[in-house]
């Protein structure tokens, strides 16, 4: 035996959602369930004896409600009305020493930008040095933080760079250790992926560097970055559709201009600590 029953919403807040619908004996009725849907209203036929049901939010803020299956008219149904909340999730930060740029159980970007300015001529960009303490910390058993239970990593940093001016880019820019003693493993970079480039970077005398790139902007009369429709605190998505991450061999042409921008991210984990100092960008003058 089944009955139907019509789940509609009557308050919650914008960041919720998507829901996982369920009944106390932890049967999924339905997973990835939009808010405006249930705003809407929808129906489903459950068990007969299921008389609990909970709305879980599986995105960024999880929250989870239980309500019990009661009888209504369909003219109540009807004349119910959705009030929006701005009811915010709560979030204690510095609970846990092991994890950094993670919120609400998400890996959040680190991102740090740098911009450059050159004089009266054009400069060719020719290699990144960058001077970022990465920390480590260790749990000591005690359950309070210290300072100074933490290591200096030499292998760990960011994992994705965006060099670009007004009409050149480098696309992304995966970065990896460099292999140590591995010929055959080093020769293998770089490696073309359809939406990025994997190179390697050295930390030599304290300075992160790389130095494999140039500019794959397939036309300059394009736009190379485009709006974010989720963040607007965000300086524009980079515009893959613009981007030629394929083989070249002499057509490498490099970032030349009167200023550059250097994008550093950090989106692949949350366990180290950053502390961004100074970069460095040498360039030569370019004559023409």
């Amino acid at each position: 035996m089944s009955q139907t029953i019509t789940i509609r919403l009557t308050k919650a807040s914008s960041k919720v959602g998507p829901f996982t619908i369920t009944d106390e004996y932890g049967d999924i009725i339905a997973t990835n369930v939009s808010r405006d849907t249930l705003i809407q209203g929808i129906s489903y036929n459950i068990a007969d004896n299921a008389t609990l049901i909970t709305l879980t939010s599986t995105g960024n803020c999880k929250v989870s409600k239980t309500m019990r299956v009661v009888d209504m008219y369909q003219s109540e149904l009807l004349q119910t009305e959705f009030v929006s909340t701005s009811t915010a999730c709560l979030w204690r930060h510095l609970t846990n020493i092991e994890i950094n740029n993670t919120y609400y159980g998400v890996i959040r970007p680190y991102i740090i930008e740098y911009p450059f300015a050159y004089q009266f001529q054009d400069e060719i960009l020719q290699n990144v040095k960058d001077y970022t303490k990465v920390w480590k910390y260790i749990l000591d058993g005690t359950g309070v933080f210290s300072y100074t239970d933490k290591v200096l990593l030499d292998n760990a940093w960011f994992n994705k760079a965006i060099l670009y001016n007004a009409q050149q880019c480098t696309g992304i820019l995966e970065l990896v250790p460099k292999p140590m003693h591995n010929l055959q493993a080093y020769n293998a970079y770089p490696i073309y992926k359809t939406d990025s480039k994997v190179i390697t970077y050295t930390k030599s005398d304290s300075f992160y560097q790389y130095n494999t790139f140039w500019n794959v902007v397939k036309d300059k009369h394009i736009q190379i970055a485009v709006t974010s429709c989720e963040n607007l605190s965000i300086d524009g998505i980079l515009n893959q559709a613009n981007m030629d991450y394929t083989t070249r061999s002499y057509r490498k042409d490099p970032l030349r201009a009167k200023d550059l921008k250097v994008r550093h991210i950090l989106d692949n984990r949350s366990d180290i600590h950053m502390v961004s100092q100074f970069i460095i960008t040498p360039a030569q003058i370019s004559y023409k």
